[in-house]
C-alpha cells in the first residue's frame, strides 16, 4: 500500500515497530530510522545511487536488519503545493519498493533539505561536511515530521 493519508498508513501498521524514512534524490538516498515507539527519528545512512536493483538490495538488507515495519518517503512538492518532476520520481521509487509488502507513506518534504542545511550552517559545518550529512539528516527530518503526526 502506498498512500499520502497518514490515518490509512497508521491503520496498515502493527502497533509500534520501527519505521524507515527516505530522502530520495537523483544522486543519493538518505535513510533514517525511528524507534519502535515512534518517538525519535535518527539519521542512519546515505546510499549513493547506482543501478536501482543494487540500491534496492541495500535498502532491503537494511530494512531486514532493523526489523522495519513501514516506510516513509519524502515527496517533494513545489512551493505552491503542486507536484514536480521530482515528486514523480519519488512516487516511482515508492512503487518500485511496493513489492516489499510494507506500507509506504508519502510525506511532504518541501522544506527538509533547506531546514537541515540551515542548521548545519548555523553549526558551522563545512561545505564538505554538509554534503556528507545533508541527505540522511533530511531523511531524519522527514521521518520525525511523520512520526510526530502519527502519534498526534
Amino acid at each position: 500500500m502506498i498512500t499520502a493519508d497518514r490515518a490509512a498508513f497508521r491503520a496498515a501498521l502493527p502497533v509500534g515497530g520501527r519505521l524507515i524514512g527516505m530522502d530520495v534524490g537523483t544522486k543519493t538516498v538518505g535513510l533514517a530510522l525511528c524507534d519502535a515507539g515512534w518517538v525519535i527519528a535518527s539519521p542512519a545512512h546515505t546510499i549513493t545511487r547506482g543501478k536501482f536493483m543494487k540500491d534496492k538490495a541495500t535498502i532491503v538488507g537494511f530494512i531486514g536488519e532493523q526489523q522495519v515495519k513501514g516506510i516513509v518517503i519524502g515527496l517533494p512538492f513545489n512551493l505552491d503545493g503542486s507536484e514536480s518532476p521530482r515528486s514523480q520520481s519519488s512516487r516511482a521509487f515508492a512503487h518500485n519498493l511496493a513489492d516489499l509488502g510494507l506500507p509506504i507513506l508519502l510525506w511532504d518534504e518541501r522544506w527538509s533539505t533547506q531546514a537541515v542545511t540551515r542548521t548545519l550552517i548555523a553549526a558551522d559545518a563545512s561545505r564538505a561536511r554538509r554534503d556528507v550529512l545533508v541527505d540522511k539528516l533530511a531523511a531524519s527530518y522527514i521521518l520525525q515530521g511523520a512520526v510526530d503526526a502519527l502519534r498526534g
